[in-house]
């Protein structure tokens, strides 16, 4: 792999133009298709394999030229205080406004509430329901208009009119999440590299991959059904990974600049074993994002698929275009008192393995800082630290992320509606007006859809579910059946006592399931249970029923490429545990802020609840691709320094010196570009934004930084065991560049200039 990747470096210094084309034209092709394809579909809602999917495809079958998940506007009507809807004058306000909704275009139907008994008990409140032919998303702005208009001339009238349902639904405001992401990013590499140069080619490579794969997906939007969501994720992951992944080769290319090579062999040898990590780091990050097939949610498998693509792009990028463009500025990335320092050096030899004496500010090989030199970097004190008291901080380090992820125990999973949305906005204050003049199940209804093919008196088999359930406890209110055309399907609606994210809401709807059988056995219908609450309980099943083969998809598979790369049982079983305690320590903080409100305010969250039901998966699944990004990248300069030569706990020691400060430095980045989401002012924004940012945060820190270092301490040699079978059988890649050091030139001899001495060391 290293002497495959050292020559295609090679060739990318040497051809840099050509290879600077190449991106550069596929950045228009694809812009191109973009530009000229067809509108990407929205997000699809569609769920196979449980009940409330099942029962919106019967509607759709039994009730045709509507829409199951058509659009619907529930407008509330609130009286001042001491007055009535009922009124003479707020009545009439009322009554114009249902009447003018009804002849708009689109309109399926407005329902008055005084025909539809829809007033609260102390007439202060009324909802009038709007529904439509179509979906939100295919709603002409003439019918918003009509129904805005209407709202307000009531409004006008005296009464407080807000809207609910998916008509009017507002966009929730844009935060500056990419802007500030990339800001950040800016600033910590500027700081890590000292150099405009060295920081701003790690941005122009990320914004290359993010603009290659954006478009691209644009582009087969329409044929592969990627909507819009999709991309959004894809930037989010592009940014993240295409900054880091070019870090991490810019990096290793000024030191090995400072260890006397020439541009073009250190830009080889950069890409030789920084871009061997590279490529296995993003290869568990593409395995992760596809296991999201496994879950069985087709938006899910949509968006792995659109961001494993665009996490191969960044490989490309780093592999191809990054030494490319130092070959244009092959001195340009270099701290400004080492620009000098590889002229000095021409004509020096490295030392053993390719280094000169002192190039990393170590004379003795035993990490000690020479007197004169630069004081030593914090990596290495830190790793000394812990080299030393490994077990007080392994117990420190699990204790801690363990107490984190105790909440994480009480998770309760759901989707934000509503009730979730800023009170600015009027779907929330309608959502507070129907609870406060109807009670919190009202912004929850159940809808049962009874199916009467089969009975011999549909009408007597419709009138006994409906009693039946109006009879279950924890239902306030069963409305009228409707009837299909057909008379063979119809449809209830049943209001529970709780709110729609109320535990005893969701019990209550498997309590009515449970009781399905009896029901049906006494009235000859046969029903299914939909609507928001149940499509929650069904959807967040769905999920945990998913969660432990997904897991098992994708650390099984990792755990076989980590222990290909680090050539070790122990390595990839320490990877997985460390991962474990990482994302249940983020879970516990997601638990902690969105559902039980303990600093919510801070982070700008108004109303808590339950965790999006795909919240827990999409988090492991992003996050322990990332977490190995940061295990390959520290730990194979960890195997590096020890394969040549170093004992286990100098091996840490060298490593972390090698790579804490660049490794630490991505993991800022990542946080800043995940953290930068949470501007915006969707609640299931921010909770994916902050969810993302903590594990970040707790692996690159906390596990990769302190479990790691001290598990490794511990285990000594017996971290690298392998049984020798095993060894036979697995493929050796060389991830550590051996070979390379194997085969190092003479620094004067690499200069790029001479193309028949390159094809000999290659």
């Amino acid at each position: 792999m290293a002497t495959f990747l050292h020559r295609v470096a090679h060739w990318a210094f040497r051809r840099r133009r050509t290879v600077v084309l190449v991106w550069v034209a596929v950045l228009a092709a694809v812009f191109l298709g973009a530009v000229n394809s067809s509108e990407a579909p929205e997000d699809s809602a569609s769920l196979p394999g449980i009940e409330s999917q099942q029962a919106f495809d019967l509607l759709d079958e039994r009730f045709p030229g509507t829409e199951a998940d058509g659009a619907e506007a529930r407008v509330v009507f609130v009286a001042a205080d001491g007055q009535q809807v009922t009124s003479t004058a707020n009545r009439s306000a009322v009554d114009t406004l249902v009447d003018e909704v009804a002849d708009g275009p689109q309109v399926a139907g407005a329902t008055s509430p005084f025909d539809a008994h829809a007033v609260s008990e102390d007439a202060s409140t009324a909802y009038a329901t709007i529904t439509y032919r179509t979906t939100a998303d295919d709603l002409t702005e003439a019918s918003k208009e009509a129904l805005t208009e209407a709202v307000e001339r009531a409004r006008d009238a005296g009464l407080t009119v807000e809207v609910g349902g998916s008509a009017l639904e507002t966009e929730p405001a844009q935060g500056i999440g990419e802007v500030l992401g990339i800001l950040v990013a800016a600033v910590v590499l500027l700081i890590t590299f000292g150099s405009l140069a060295a920081a701003g080619l790690p941005l122009l490579t990320a914004v290359l991959g993010v603009g290659i794969s954006l478009a691209t997906i644009t582009a087969l939007g329409s044929a592969l059904g990627f909507s819009s969501t999709v991309g959004e994720l894809a930037m989010m992951l592009g940014l993240a990974v295409g900054i880091d992944y070019s870090l991490f080769v810019v990096s290793r290319y000024r030191e090995e600049r400072a260890k006397g090579h020439q541009a073009q062999e250190a830009a080889a040898l950069a890409v030789g074993t920084a871009g061997s990590a590279v490529v296995f780091a993003g290869l568990t990050v593409v395995i992760a994002l596809l296991g999201l097939s496994v879950v069985g949610v087709p938006t899910l498998t949509k968006m792995g698929v659109g961001s494993a693509g665009t996490v191969l792009v960044g490989v490309l990028i780093a592999l191809t275009a990054v030494p490319a463009l130092l070959g244009f500025w092959p001195d340009a990335v270099l701290p400004r008192r080492g620009r000098e320092g590889p002229r000095r050096t021409r004509g020096r030899r490295p030392g053993r393995f390719g280094r000169n004496r002192n190039s990393s500010g170590n004379s003795n090989g035993k990490g000690t800082t020479p007197a004169g030199t630069a004081r030593t970097p914090w990596g290495v004190r830190w790793a000394r630290f812990v080299t030393r008291r490994p077990v007080a901080v392994l117990l420190l380090t699990v204790v801690g992320l363990g107490a984190l992820a105790v909440p994480s125990l009480n998770l309760r999973m759901g989707m934000p509606g509503a009730e979730s949305k800023p009170t600015t906005t009027t779907e929330r204050r309608a959502y507070d007006a129907l609870a406060d003049g109807f009670g919190p199940g009202f912004n929850g209804p159940l809808t049962v859809v009874v199916d009467v093919k089969g009975a011999d008196d549909p009408a007597a088999a419709v009138t006994g579910v409906s009693d039946r359930l109006a009879g279950t406890g924890g239902i306030v209110s069963v409305s009228p059946p409707h009837f299909n055309a057909a008379k063979d399907t119809a449809v209830v609606s049943a209001v529970p006592s709780t709110g729609p994210a109320s535990e005893r809401t969701q019990d209550l709807v498997r309590t009515i399931r449970d009781e399905r059988p009896a029901i049906e056995s006494a009235t000859g219908a046969e029903f299914q249970v939909t609507g928001t609450t149940a499509l929650n309980i069904d959807v967040g099943r769905k999920m945990q029923d998913a969660l432990v083969p997904y897991l098992a998809v994708v650390v099984g598979l990792a755990f076989l490429l980590l222990m290909v790369v680090f050539r070790s049982i122990l390595v990839p079983v320490k990877a997985a545990l460390g991962f474990l305690l990482s994302v249940g320590a983020a879970l516990g903080a997601i638990v902690t802020v969105f559902q039980e409100g303990h600093g919510a305010g801070f982070f700008g969250v108004e109303e808590t609840g339950p965790i999006m039901s795909t919240m827990p998966v999409f988090l492991v699944g992003i996050v322990f691709g990332l977490a190995m990004d940061y295990q390959v990248f520290l730990v194979s300069r960890i195997r590096e320094a020890h394969i040549h030569g170093e004992q286990p706990g100098q091996a840490v020691v060298t490593g972390f010196r090698h790579s804490a400060q660049v490794v630490g430095a991505a993991a800022l980045i990542m946080m800043a570009v995940f953290g930068g989401f949470m501007t915006g002012g969707e609640s299931m924004v921010k909770m994916v934004g902050f969810g993302l940012a903590s594990a970040v945060f707790f692996d690159a820190f906390v596990v990769r930084m302190a479990f790691v270092p001290a598990v490794l301490a511990l285990l000594g040699k017996r971290a690298w065991w392998l049984p020798g079978r095993l060894d036979r059988l697995l493929p050796r890649v060389d991830v550590e560049g051996e070979a390379l050091t194997r085969r190092a030139l003479v620094p004067n001899n690499a200069s790029g200039d001479d193309d028949r001495r390159e094809s000999v060391t290659v």
